[in-house]
């Protein structure tokens, strides 16, 4: 009997044990995907923003990458510096990157938004942070195909603030028409193989063991010609989920340096706290809330034309 028992007790451990390895984190991680390319034909354009930039060019374009569920933080900035404005006689204009929902009534509200406001551009994918890659290279097909009258080209999110007067006058000095791209680099980065990291990559994904300079995701520029040589170099750059990484990628294989915009740092990715005379002097900054991004542009429209002390 007790050896009937003790055998039972080792197909016990040994079932656990090859359930164990089954139940993994290798196969836990939701965020294992297989590895794949980046096909031009993938996915169909649902709507399409109404405008046209051959008839009145914009000076600087600002893709907006958004969720189907932030219509908040997409309204908030269409009030502030997203909104369709002149600087220093250039023109500016906001469009928000989208993909679908399965939810039925986020859809829905999605679609009476878009018919307001006209400033979507959306593509036949499902939208999830993983898919962030396949949305940028909509943002950049758009401005290749339909908006390449355009001078330059801003890829940023909801949880930015941008100061487009001072970005419109750092570029204005900076008179770069073509090959130009600028953010916060990163010239030293590695990948994470943890896979318990958001920003985990396999080694399939991504088998090299360093990075390309890239700018950060949160937000970078560059001449709208860029958009069209990334867009057409994407086919044959291994594909990666990490969207800032594939574009560096691409300015690998186009041989297109990254340039910083301005001696002193005007791009925080990692935030900054805010002062209207420091928030005179940036470009973008990062974990702002939609309230936030209110309250400082305000502040910021409201202190224009008063001096700071090192100005």
């Amino acid at each position: 009997m007790a050896c009937v028992k003790m055998r039972w007790i080792y197909v016990s451990l040994v079932v656990l044990g090859v359930l164990c390895l089954y139940l993994s984190p290798y196969t836990l991680n939701p965020f294992e995907e297989d590895s794949f390319v980046f096909k031009k034909e993938s996915g169909n354009f649902l709507q399409l923003p109404d405008t046209d930039c051959r008839q009145d060019p914009p000076f600087l374009v600002l893709l907006v990458t958004s969720s189907p569920e932030q219509a908040y933080a997409r309204m908030v900035i269409r009030n502030t510096w997203g909104r369709e404005q002149t600087v220093m006689g250039k023109q500016i204009k906001t469009f928000f990157l989208l993909g679908t929902t399965p939810d039925k009534d986020v859809s829905k509200k999605v679609a009476q938004e878009i018919q307001q406001h006209r400033d979507v551009v959306q593509k036949d994918f499902l939208d999830a942070y993983f898919n962030l890659t396949l949305k940028t290279m909509m943002g950049l097909e758009w401005v290749h195909r339909l908006c390449p009258q355009a001078a330059f080209v801003m890829k940023t999110d909801t949880d930015m603030f941008i100061n487009v007067f001072y970005l419109t006058e750092l570029l204005l000095k900076r008179n770069r028409t073509s090959r130009f791209f600028t953010g916060y680099l990163k010239l030293n980065e590695y990948p994470i193989r943890s896979r318990y990291s958001k920003w985990f990559v396999s080694k399939q994904e991504y088998p090299w063991d360093k990075y390309p300079p890239f700018c950060s995701g949160t937000g970078y520029v560059f001449s709208s010609d860029v958009a069209g040589q990334v867009y057409n170099v994407a086919e044959s750059v291994p594909f990666i989920k990490l969207e800032d990484v594939f574009v560096g990628l691409c300015l690998e294989k186009l041989k297109i340096k990254l340039e910083e915009l301005h001696s002193e740092q005007t791009f925080f990715p990692g935030g900054l706290p805010f002062t209207t005379c420091r928030y005179k002097r940036i470009v973008a900054c990062h974990h702002i809330k939609p309230q936030d991004i209110l309250k400082y542009w305000q502040a910021l429209e409201s202190s224009w034309e008063e001096e700071c002390p090192h100005s």
